[in-house]
């Protein structure tokens, strides 16, 4: 059993997926062409923002979101602390300081009722991750920032394709960003990402910083980064992008066959009044994790963590001293939490037996 199976999925668009390619390869426009402004156009209509700018990676995406917005050393980031070491990362790389705040336990996305209490005078704003395919409180965490003056970012590197109250992730907020890495729900065959804005002027800035600073060839207004992404990896994307919604359905399917099996035997996902997901992960909980992975393990069942260490007990972080108590929830989670295998090529069969196994597991 395969935990993401890109092979399937490969077979299945080959002839659309190399039909692309070889249109990049024949053009000779391999950077910045065609395709890398088709599929921004198909993005943003896609999730109905303004401007979509296609980068070379989730990560450069929050880097180039928070350049635009001109992070400066010294300030302050309010960030998950359970989430992938990227998020916070970022906010380091610039000088700046991540403040980690603890998530909602059934969510596992960050606490709004506490992002309030960690504000203070260095604080510039918010990155909140829609973990798992889901989005964060938008609302909630939209309600704070406007009133307290403060930048709000999605990271949405997991949830592309799915909703809020009927809005699409990557268009609940000024800036947001998202990924596709390979095994994500919308991936490329590379490193490849986005930033989504509702701004003229911060689009037209990540422009310009992405490729060098640039405002015209060899004018550069900016020190920027060379965060392009490349036209072979658009023209995957443009045929993925066609099946996305499909393969979404699928998805959500395979998600309800494990909430039927799954009953009872281990915690399941909570997915919000409002929300749909786009199941990057389906991420179960239980205290005997361990024991239960090694029982998969035996059957020839994949299973991930995701993730096993809180950002605040990373090793780059640990000297700050951060009390676990004060994380008590991301800290918890990071010790149970364990996802499926999960794509929309999974069967009823699967999925059943996936369960039995960890039924087995937990008697």
């Amino acid at each position: 059993m395969q935990f993401i199976d890109l092979k399937q999925q490969y077979e299945l668009y080959k002839p659309e997926i190399l039909a692309a390619i070889n249109s990049v390869l024949d053009s000779g426009r391999y950077i910045l062409g065609p395709a890398v402004t088709e599929l921004e156009s198909e993005l943003a209509a896609y999730t109905g923002v303004k401007h979509a700018v296609a980068c070379s990676s989730g990560t450069d995406g929050i880097l180039l979101a928070l350049m635009a917005l001109e992070l400066k050393p010294g300030d302050e980031v309010i960030v998950p602390d359970f989430t992938f070491f990227a998020t916070a990362e970022i906010v380091s790389l610039l000088g700046a300081r991540p403040v980690f705040v603890d998530i909602r336990p059934d969510t596992y996305n960050l606490d709004p009722e506490r992002v309030e209490e960690a504000i203070g005078r260095r604080t510039r704003g918010i990155i909140a991750v829609s973990l798992y395919g889901q989005c964060a409180d938008f609302e909630a965490l939209g309600e704070i920032t406007r009133r307290r003056g403060l930048f709000l970012i999605e990271d949405g590197a997991q949830s592309f394709g799915a909703t809020q109250n009927g809005r699409k992730s990557c268009s609940l907020t000024e800036v947001a960003t998202t990924s596709f890495y390979p095994a994500k729900p919308l991936g490329a065959y590379g490193d490849g990402g986005a930033v989504f804005t509702t701004s003229d002027a911060l689009a037209e800035r990540i422009r310009n910083l992405l490729n060098h600073g640039q405002v015209a060839s060899y004018r550069h207004r900016y020190v920027g980064i060379n965060g392009r992404l490349d036209s072979l990896q658009a023209a995957v994307l443009k045929v993925k992008l066609r099946h996305f919604d499909d393969e979404l359905a699928h998805r959500q399917q395979a998600a309800g066959w494990y909430d039927e099996e799954l009953a009872g035997a281990v915690a399941t996902p909570t997915i919000l009044p409002g929300n749909t997901c786009s199941w990057a992960q389906y991420t179960v909980r239980h205290p005997g994790r361990e024991r239960i992975q090694e029982h998969l393990k035996d059957k020839g069942i994949p299973t991930a963590v995701h993730y096993p260490l809180p950002v605040h007990q990373q090793d780059v972080y640990a000297a700050a001293g951060h009390a676990d108590g004060d994380l008590a929830y991301a800290s918890a989670a990071s010790r149970e939490v364990f996802s499926l295998p999960m794509h929309p090529f999974l069967t009823r069969e699967e999925v059943r037996s996936v369960a039995a196994a960890i039924r087995e597991a937990v008697k």
